[in-house]
Parts: C-alpha cells; structure tokens; sequence
C-alpha cells in the first residue's frame, strides 16, 4: 500500500496541473498551461533537493524536522538509519577496543594478515618480538618483513597443523616459534612465541647425552673386553658361564644404546645433507634384506623397485633408515607374516615404503612414534624389543634430506612407513641409447 506521504504529494501534482491546465484552457492553450505547472511542480522539488543536500552538508536540517512531507519523511528515514550507524560504530569501536586490550595482555605475538599475507594489524608482543609496527607495517608483506625460508613456505603451504622455528630478527641467539591458524574470513593468524630457553635447554640436554654417551663408550669397551676373555677362558669357574654370557649380552646391549645416542646426538646437530652424493637406494634395500636372510624367526622379506632412480645424499645415513625401519619391521612381525621394501619416483619426489604385516600400532599411538624412547608396548622385554631411539633417527636423517616421514597403521592389520623425498633430491638415470650397425 501506498505510504500517505507518496498519495499527498501525488494528489498536491495533479492538482497543479490541473489547476494549470484549466487556466491554461481559459486563455485558450491548455497545453501551455500544463507546461507551466509541471515547470512549476519540478522547479519546487528541485529546490528540495538542493535544500536536503545543503542540510546534509551542514547537518542542519531544521527545515526538514517537522511537517508530514515527503522531504521530511526522507529526513526522518536519514536520521533514524544515521542513529543506528553511530550506535554500530560505536559498539564496533568499543569492541575493537576490548580485542586490542585483550591482544596486547597476550605474551605472545599476534600478526592478522589478509589473504596476500599482508599485515592488517599486531599487537604489541609482536613489536617486542619481531619488531613488527601496526601503524607503519600495515599492508606489507610478512615474508618481506620476516625473511625466513621456514616461515615463507609455512605461510604457502597454509599447513595449520605444523610449526616452525626460526631465529629472532631482533636479538642474536633467540628463538621464534611460529604457527599459522584461520582467521576469519579470508585471513590468517600469524602466532609468534619467544622459544629460546626450551631451545637452549634442549640443546643442554642434547650436549649432555653426547657427552656422557662418548665418555661411557670407554669403559663399556673395558667392560666388554674382559668378559668376552671370561667367557672364551677354558678355566672358568663351573656355574659362571651362564652369568657372564647375559653380562656380556647387556654389555653388547649398552654398547647398541650408545652407539645409537651418539649417533642421534650428531643428526641433531649436524646441518643439511650433501647435494653431490648420488645413493642407489635400490641397491641399500637388497643388501639390508640380505642380512636378515636365514636368520630364525624372521619373516618374508620382499623388495619391489618400481624405479631406477638415484638419490642426492649420505650413503651412511639413507643405509641407517632403511636399517632402523627393516629392523622395526623384523621385531613387530610374526614369522608367519611378510615385509615389504618398496622404492619408487615420480615427478613430485620419490620415496621408500617399509609395509609389514605386523601387529600394528593404535592410532593415539602414531604421532609419538618418533618421540626418543618412546615404545608402544613398555610390557614388552626390553631384549625382545629396541629402546625407542631408531625411527628418532630415521626422522632427523629425512629432514637432513629435505624430506618426511609418514605413518600409517591399523591395529592386527599392520603398518606402512613412507619416507617421502623431493623432487630436487631425485636423479632418475637417462636411458642408454642401443647401438646400431653402421652403413
């Protein structure tokens, strides 16, 4: 239904043009007459606008408050929407407020960046932390502010699961973490958090192990000497065999544990591996199956090379994964059951898979699984099973080699370790042309 302001002005139109066209009618041109007050009708409405408009530059509008017009209806509708935004805008701005407050209460870094991951707004952990300004950092990029190849490929692949750890642009010797999470809609989250002492206690505690595993390998070698002497003396006291043989298992047993933490120790501190070395992984494979051949209780161990390719890398440390995985795979696979090692490429990378048909690990189990001395089954014999230190290796030797390792198990069923490598790791050798017979 028509509002009762549109019928008056209507009628208040008509009734102009009425009017002009009577007297229009009375000097004998009504159509003149028309013109006129439809000129008329247009010139005072015209006059309106350009009124409203210089009321809605200088905010004065009392020549629209009062009346019933429809210009004063226009006026009522204007100052009842222009309530309503001030309200909006001021709940918006007190709400704004109460998020920068609660933001910059946080100790850690907070960088909200738009979908190009440039910079909208930090708090004032994230100045402390990084350096970043609101004011004068809004709109540029992180990546060109923080220029940190962790960070940046964080930042493309938008894995919100993950973190990393980069150096502090501020202050030689300190530690950043960061973790990218969604943020409303097209935006990210950039969380900053200052990691320097869990990293310098780690690296306490990774010097400690190294130390104290170097020092005890010479006593251990003393150790294992005389009682390997104790053991091979034809004058040894009746009854003693026994003992001196599990005392010289223990020993061996010791000797394996330091071995493997020296070893750990070093991969944790050892920087990238070498881009010159090209590794026949293919033939690593066929050569850890050969060692467990005709070995009791071991299973079937199949290898299936799917390609030809070569691997950039050390030798020595690509030769310690496929070890660690086969030797996990022996030790959680019945006799009666079946290991396979497969090596394959493709354009994306390449990659060695280690199945078995073993009895499998739960799934709150898996993400621990490279944890140091992390075992799933602690009833287990310590002397049945490994101490926990060997897929720890296997996974700082892949990220040694630009690489990842991926796990997948079912409880009774069995597991699959797939250690995956980049494409710029990978060198497939060219195809060698047959020779033909001259002309």
């Amino acid at each position: 239904m028509m509002p009762a302001s549109w019928r008056k002005l209507l009628f208040g139109i008509a009734l102009l043009l009425t009017a002009g066209g009577l007297i229009g009618w009375l000097y004998g041109n009504p159509v003149a007459g028309l013109l006129v007050a439809a000129l008329a009708a247009l010139a005072w409405q015209v006059r309106q606008l350009l009124a409203f408009d210089r009321a809605l530059r200088t905010r004065d509008f009392d020549t629209f408050r009062y009346g019933e017009g429809i210009w004063q209806q226009m006026f009522s509708h204007f100052e009842r929407e222009h309530g309503q935004t001030r309200k909006h805008k001021s709940r918006y701005r007190q709400l704004l407020k109460e998020i920068r407050k609660s933001t910059d209460a946080m100790p850690d870094g907070a960088v909200i960046l738009d979908a190009k991951n440039e910079i909208v707004t930090c708090n004032k952990a994230a100045k402390i932390l990084a350096g970043l300004k609101p004011k004068k950092d809004k709109g540029q990029r992180i990546d060109n502010l923080l220029r940190e190849p962790a960070l940046n490929k964080l930042l493309q692949k938008q894995d919100y699961s993950r973190s990393v750890e980069i150096i502090s642009p501020l202050r030689e010797g300190e530690w950043l973490n960061c973790r990218v999470v969604p943020y409303g809609a097209d935006q990210k989250l950039l969380l900053l958090r200052d990691v320097t002492e869990r990293i310098r206690l780690n690296k306490m505690r990774r010097d400690f192990v190294g130390n104290a595993s170097h020092e005890l390998r010479s006593p251990l070698t003393v150790i294992s000497g005389y009682l390997d002497s104790l053991a091979e003396d034809p004058e040894i006291a009746p009854g003693w065999e026994q003992p001196v043989e599990q005392m010289r298992a223990q020993a061996q047993r010791m000797n394996h544990i330091v071995a493997e933490l020296l070893e750990l120790s070093k991969l944790e501190s050892a920087g990238r591996a070498n881009t010159t070395e090209l590794v026949n992984v293919g033939g690593l494979l066929v050569a850890a199956r050969k060692t467990w051949e005709g070995r009791a209780g071991v299973p079937e161990i199949r290898v299936h090379l799917e390609t030809e390719a070569l691997l950039y890398g050390n030798s020595t440390q690509l030769e310690s994964i496929v070890g660690n995985l086969l030797s996990n795979a022996v030790r959680h696979t019945p006799q009666d059951g079946s290991i396979t090692m497969i090596w394959r490429a493709s354009k994306k990378g390449a990659e060695i898979v280690m199945q078995d048909s073993g009895e499998g690990i739960a799934a709150e189990h898996v993400p621990r699984l490279t944890e140091r001395f992390f075992r799933v089954d602690r009833g287990r014999s310590r002397d049945d099973g490994g101490v926990g230190l060997g897929l720890a290796i296997v996974k700082h030797i892949l990220n040694r080699h630009d690489g990842e390792l991926h796990i997948s198990s079912e409880l009774g069923v069995g597991s699959e370790f797939h250690c995956r490598f980049p494409a710029q790791r990978v060198a497939v050798p060219e195809p060698v042309a047959l020779g033909g017979s001259g002309s």
